[in-house]
């Protein structure tokens, strides 16, 4: 029996989560459809303890039914066909991949939407900077974030952030007086992780394990509106992916089709469909969605679907210390280094955003337990090796600078049938390659982080080779005013169907130097008003 509302939202991460709190508590009747399962976080935190590698998946079981790609193995899950490998990932499961996010809340500064205006490189954003502004403000509120009003990051504020700063760390203070009268400045991050407790939420109490999971759910992910969402009356259908999208001869998208773990297939006919999914998965459906009426998928018209696939290429160096600065306590990053993300050199050198890890060396080597694990193998034991441990441990430190993304069309994921997939889509096949811009703004980030070692003091240092993936997947389905050049108009609206919204970090025309969590949430309510309006043009049945 086929299954009814007015709005069907497809994914359950953040911005399917806060369009359905929008439209629920409008009166619209919601369903949420969602390719994985619920999450057990006790069960999530003891898979967490006991795993190694404790990588950003390795708290979420791996399903036949919804795969997701592991940081350990991308190659597994994407068929990799660029000179580059692109390595981000992702989770399938209700509150998507806000249960691993870090849970950094920073705003797009207002040279980002103007990238081609001002830099002569890539294009604008339809809309702009003071376009947004008011919808960060709600998001911020939403999410309930933390952050020092004193503070400029480079994007102007029309309201106050909701709590306070999440405390900086004693690392990060040894960092500050290290930089203080320098050109690095460092700055506390605003987070969406609670400062104080809130709304039946517990203040961050500094379990060091945000990546992959918050123990007591003091760092905000997607689950908190599905509850809300639940509450005002949507309906959230889990372990049943969307595989098909189908539409009317006037071009209005009329059912989707979606398959459960047991075989079973089911339809859902809706007056509107948004589909929120990440930045791979959008692209996937909407490919795979091929008709007669749509050979080329379901708003495909311009061709651009599944193109200008970008990240944040992470440069990582980590160093040891000459002086304990204790890591591996408190929320995994609070504090960063905002300034090089303002350039009037972005036409030839891209933005750089700094990231202060308090986790040590967890990610470039698997520490501690990599370093009591090679001590041991050294032959230590006992108190000699307590006292090793403690006296290299507490002196870890790394930096990751997030480099700037160009758009580029051969940046792209396309469909491989010869992989099918028991939800009934097909692979992904990547073709992607860092340009000469964004490789730059890595060897760029290396000498810039050497020159901070110099002044914090360190023995040795090391860089990655090669470029760390952010997890930060997007540019799929772009959004922009001219139909032949762009997926979604500035609304979020498909161009080719007056009934189909796309919403989420696929439809961002350039991606600036910000995690962009909350650039994502900010349009997804926004988005809100331009769906009601599309349901109250739309036919009922």
């Amino acid at each position: 029996m086929d299954i009814r509302a007015d709005v069907l939202i497809i994914g359950s991460g953040v911005a399917g989560a806060l369009l359905a709190c929008e439209l629920a508590g409008k009166g619209a009747s919601v369903v949420i459809m969602e390719a994985g399962p619920r999450v057990d976080r006790a069960e999530a935190v003891r898979r967490f303890h006991t795993a190694y590698p404790k990588t950003p998946e390795s708290a979420y079981p791996q399903s036949s039914f919804t795969p997701h790609p592991k940081t350990e193995s991308p190659h597994g899950f994407y068929a990799q066909k660029g000179s580059d490998a692109f390595n981000s990932t992702y989770l399938r499961q209700v509150g998507g991949t806000t249960w691993h996010w870090l849970g950094t809340a920073v705003r797009l500064i207002p040279d980002d939407f103007r990238m081609k205006s001002l830099f002569g490189l890539a294009t604008d954003w339809p809309l702009s900077y003071d376009d947004l502004e008011p919808w960060y403000c709600r998001a911020e509120a939403e999410l309930e974030v933390s952050g020092d009003d004193a503070q400029d990051l480079g994007s102007p504020r029309s309201a106050a952030y909701p709590l306070p700063s999440v405390p900086q760390s004693f690392l990060d203070r040894r960092w500050e007086e290290a930089l203080r009268g320098s050109r690095f400045e460092l700055r506390p991050t605003p987070q969406a992780r609670l400062s104080k407790a809130s709304s039946g939420r517990p203040s961050c109490h500094g379990s060091a394990s945000c990546i992959p999971v918050c123990p007591i759910q003091a760092k905000y992910d997607a689950t908190i509106h599905i509850a809300r969402a639940e509450a005002l009356g949507a309906r959230l259908l889990t372990e049943a992916c969307a595989n098909f999208i189908g539409s009317h001869e006037d071009g209005r998208v009329a059912a989707v089709r979606f398959r459960r773990p047991d075989g079973s297939e089911g339809r859902v006919e809706s007056r509107v469909v948004a589909v929120a999914a990440n930045a791979m998965e959008t692209p996937r459906l909407l490919l795979a969605s091929r008709s007669s009426g749509s050979p080329e998928g379901v708003a495909n018209r311009s061709g651009l679907v599944g193109c200008n696939l970008m990240d944040h290429p992470i440069q990582l160096s980590w160093a040891l210390a000459h002086e304990p600065v204790w890591p591996y306590r408190g929320p995994g990053a609070t504090s960063g280094i905002e300034t090089f993300r303002r350039s009037a050199r972005r036409a030839t050198d891209s933005a750089l955003r700094f990231e202060i890890g308090n986790e040590g060396w967890s990610w470039p080597t698997g520490a501690p337990e990599s370093t009591a694990r090679d001590l041991a193998m050294s032959g230590l034991s006992g108190k000699a090796l307590d006292r090793a441990l403690r006296e290299q441990t507490s002196r870890h430190i790394r930096i990751a600078a997030l480099t700037e993304q160009l758009p580029l069309a051969e940046n792209r994921m396309t469909l491989d049938w010869s992989r099918m997939e028991r939800t009934g889509l097909p692979g992904m096949e990547i073709a992607y390659r860092l340009d000469t811009y964004t490789q730059g703004a890595l060897a760029s980030a290396k000498r810039m982080h050497e020159e901070m070692f110099e002044r914090v003091g360190v023995t040795s240092f090391w860089h990655k080779d090669k470029a760390e993936a952010a997890g930060h997947i997007m540019g799929t389905a772009r959004m922009g005013d001219d139909p032949r050049r762009s997926v979604v108009d500035r609304e979020l609206r498909a161009h080719d169907h007056r009934n189909l919204f796309l919403i989420g970090a696929a439809v961002f025309p350039t991606g600036g130097t910000a995690n962009p969590t909350l650039t994502v949430a900010a349009l997804a309510i926004r988005a809100a008003g331009p769906v009601l309006a599309a349901l109250a043009e739309a036919p009922r049945p």
